[in-house]
């Protein structure tokens, strides 16, 4: 795979939207929204999945000292089924596990195959939240994962 991971610059963001209306419309993020979160350098972790100059996925971390929070995780449909998600998610999780004990995550509760990879990275399921995803309505399962730090 000649895909690399690096950090989401603001130049990507025409990538990365053009993603976001592939991958989760009608509940994306606005350009706003990630500019704002990129601004915010000493709580957020964003990266990209290149492959070549092509964009090929995100994603988003915020942590605190207490808790991380995976923002969110995208990659395009023609490359889903490659590992990249999980490279992502692998490379979040480093980053959470230098800052807090525990991450936690909403993720659409019709999508079964990002949970099966949440679960195997030792997520579980702590809740669920009716109606989360707006403007489409869509129920969301809380997911949590705890460090053990020995």
């Amino acid at each position: 795979m000649t895909v690399r991971l690096r950090p989401m610059r603001l130049t990507d963001l025409p990538a990365v939207m053009v993603l976001e209306e592939e991958l989760f419309a009608p509940d994306t993020w606005t350009r706003a929204m990630y500019q704002d979160e990129l601004a915010r350098t000493d709580t957020r972790h964003y990266l990209v999945a290149e492959d070549g100059e092509q964009v090929v996925g995100y994603a988003g971390l915020i942590a605190y000292d207490d808790e991380a929070h995976v923002a969110t995780i995208g990659v395009s449909t023609a490359r889903q089924g490659e590992g990249i998600g999980a490279r992502l998610l692998d490379a979040l999780l480093a980053e959470a596990d230098r800052r807090s004990p525990v991450v936690l995550l909403e993720v659409r509760a019709d999508n079964e195959v990002a949970q099966g990879l949440y679960r195997r990275r030792g997520f579980t399921e702590i809740g669920r939240r009716r109606g989360y995803y707006q403007p489409s309505g869509e129920d969301a399962v809380v997911m949590k994962r705890e460090l053990l730090r020995g």
